[in-house]
């Protein structure tokens, strides 16, 4: 854990890792995510490293309620699912290991912290704290979004992720679903914790 003093996640820190130790990395990680609509119906999410090699996939509705959103590894193999949890004020999701439902290979969830704020922003709840009160504490904290141009990713006080938009922001892009993030990633952190993050920030975004 690092001290109050420091403001970001470094080499040394213990690993962060939520969905898998293998996407942990001692270094840190530059990442190019690109998200597209499929025939207006479907969201697909590829993430890339700056040599162009593929490393996770993401796809899912995009649109109506009880979203789901799967993740894959190059393979084609399912990593985690998300689940958008009913019709809400502040959304809500439940990721799971693999495909499953079971509440044994929930990883964490993650609820939307103010639906009125300008800026998007969600508390996570690892599996062991997901029972959500208002008493409860998160584990760690995501802000931002494609409208916010940045979207940056804590535990506690430490910055461990932070996501920026590749391009100008124009509604126009927004709008056909088609746009770019790049995320740099702190060494020793969960990069598909990292990405499915952003995937649900992103998914709380979109309004058209």
């Amino acid at each position: 854990m690092p001290k109050n003093k420091k403001t970001e996640w470094q080499v040394g820190d213990p690993p962060i890792s939520v969905v898998g130790d293998q996407f942990c990395n001692p270094y840190p990680m530059e990442l190019m995510v690109k998200r597209k609509v499929i025939n207006f119906s479907k969201d697909h999410y590829q993430v890339v490293d700056p040599s162009g090699n593929i490393l996770l996939q993401i796809d899912g509705q995009a649109w109506g309620f009880n979203r789901k959103r799967v993740m894959r590894d190059p393979a084609g193999f399912t990593v985690l699912t998300m689940r958008q949890k009913g019709i809400r004020w502040k959304r809500k999701w439940e990721v799971h290991g693999g495909e499953s439902k079971d509440k044994e290979d929930l990883l964490f969830t993650v609820q939307q912290s103010s639906a009125m704020s300008l800026k998007t922003s969600v508390d996570v709840f690892l599996a062991e704290n997901s029972n959500i009160k208002k008493s409860s504490t998160c584990d760690f904290h995501a802000s931002g979004g494609y409208s916010n141009i940045s979207f940056k990713v804590f535990k506690s006080d430490a910055l461990i992720a932070g996501v920026g938009v590749t391009h100008k922001f124009t509604w126009g892009s927004y709008c056909k679903g088609k746009y770019n993030f790049s995320v740099s990633v702190n060494p020793e952190v969960d990069y598909a914790f990292i990405i499915a993050l952003l995937v649900m920030v992103d998914d709380i975004e979109n309004l058209c």
